[in-house]
């Protein structure tokens, strides 16, 4: 894949296990990397608006450093531009979070996961963009509207839509991002990409005030399982993550019906999912019809959270100058946040009744939303239709939040009606990141996917 023209000579090649492999062996340096990832950001950002802040002089100074050192044999990322995501702490630069209602003074010092990602070799070139507090499925907020790749007057999805379309548009080839009710796993989808959500504890948290009562954790986007394999292995400190091997003989659970009642799934997402196992049946895997049952009182832990979780992130912000739709969810999650709905038996009992049936099976395979991306647009006076939009298109990612299992989103095929992707979801017990990792690489194997956006390649 070459950069649009802009006069820069593009990198050969643009996977990041490809550029630091490159950046290593001293065949590509760290600043040719980092300066053709800005000129894309310069050639393709104004369309799609994923960039919260461009690092231009300071990326080409700590891609020089990269170059500069004595040893690039020991950077896993060596000279990978890299995008991160505007809620974590990145030296130097204001952390918006999405909002004006803050401090958006210089960060005195990196979140662990971006000096995790330092520390291996790959340069920071941007702060990607969040909604207000990172709480919606839709990347919109007061510094602008995030727009998708494949379709601009779709979203990227929320809230790591930034991240997701900086990699999909090929700025970066990899990007940071959160989860908390299925923000990594929802802009994957939407935008093509491999997803991971890790299981609780594997990577550093500490996202906000509370990381949304423990629901939170900080995963990878990137174009290829391989790629998200490397950078999940750097934040999470084990360099095993990265030894991606294909599975054999799983048990795979299918589970298609939504777990919101009155959520419909559209049937080409059905039709993606099913496809996808028998994929899945035919490498060799026994795959199963075996529907899943979703507490009530699941969906109830996990609004709680997220209601209350957005409240403790408010708590030092200027009430008046959040968004209207932000003031409500921020009011009631005041109201719950010390009440039952927040009690801790909900998540055990979801927990256990999830992982006993992960006993039976290896994966279960859900979709990863019911339908197509909603509409890019500002969405900010409304909290009665962002939630309904979100939990219309996207149901199926919070139960695995409240139960802290790892999950990811693998692409599956290409909606014939909005032209976005499609994407299946696999979730799999604590301390199984790898098997997720692993079958998504023999989906890329079975099934390859376009992994740039049509008019970005």
């Amino acid at each position: 894949m070459s950069s649009q023209s802009n006069g820069a000579e593009p990198t050969p090649t643009w996977t990041a296990t490809e550029i630091s492999a490159a950046v290593r062996a001293g065949t590509l340096t760290a600043r040719e990397a980092a300066a053709d990832a800005l000129s894309r950001i310069v050639a393709r950002d104004g369309a799609i608006e994923a960039f919260q802040t461009v690092r231009e002089q300071k990326a080409l100074a700590e891609a020089d450093s990269v170059d500069a050192h004595h040893d690039r044999s020991t950077f896993a990322l060596a000279g990978v531009p890299i995008a991160i995501k505007d809620n974590v702490q990145v030296q130097g630069e204001p952390m918006s979070n999405g909002t004006k209602a803050g401090d958006l003074a210089p960060q005195l010092a990196d979140h662990e996961v971006v000096r995790r990602i330092r520390a291996a070799g790959a340069v920071v070139v941007g702060l990607t963009r969040v909604p207000e507090l990172c709480i919606y499925g839709a990347t919109d907020s007061v510094w602008g509207v995030t727009r998708n790749p494949w379709n601009l007057s779709l979203t990227p999805g929320g809230s790591s839509g930034g991240s997701a379309a900086a990699v999909s548009a090929g700025m970066v080839p990899v990007a940071h991002g959160n989860d908390g009710l299925g923000s990594v796993r929802i802009p994957a989808a939407c935008c093509g990409l491999v997803g991971i959500k890790p299981g609780a504890g594997v990577v550093p948290a500490d996202l906000g005030a509370t990381s949304w009562y423990g629901m939170s954790e900080n995963g990878a986007l990137a174009t290829t399982a391989g790629d998200a394999a490397l950078l999940l292995s750097v934040m999470a400190g084990d360099p095993a993550l990265a030894e991606v091997v294909e599975p054999e003989g799983l048990r795979i659970a299918v589970a298609a019906k939504s777990p919101v009642a009155g959520v419909s799934v559209d049937r080409e997402w059905l039709r993606a999912t099913y496809e996808t196992a028998g994929l899945l049946m035919r490498a060799g895997h026994h795959v199963e019809r075996k529907q899943i049952v979703y507490p009530q009182t699941t969906s109830l832990a996990a609004l709680a959270r997220w209601f209350a979780g957005a409240a403790s992130d408010a708590d030092d912000l200027d009430f008046d100058a959040l968004e209207p739709r932000v003031q409500t969810h921020v009011a009631i999650g005041r109201r719950v946040r010390n009440t039952p709905l927040m009690k801790e038996s909900w998540r055990d009992s979801w927990r256990q009744k999830a992982g006993d049936f992960l006993t039976d099976f290896d994966l279960l395979m859900t979709p990863m939303l019911a339908r197509s991306p909603i509409e890019a647009k500002v969405w900010a006076d409304s909290w009665r239709a962002t939630i309904q939009a979100n939990v219309q298109y996207a149901p199926f990612a919070g139960p695995w939040n409240i139960a802290g299992f790892p999950a990811i989103s693998v692409p599956a095929g290409i909606h014939p009606v909005s032209r976005t992707p499609m994407a299946v979801q696999l979730v799999a017990r604590p301390g199984r990141e790898a098997l997720l990792l692993g079958a998504a690489a023999q989906l890329e194997r079975l099934r390859p996917w376009q992994s740039v956006a049509p008019d970005f390649r």
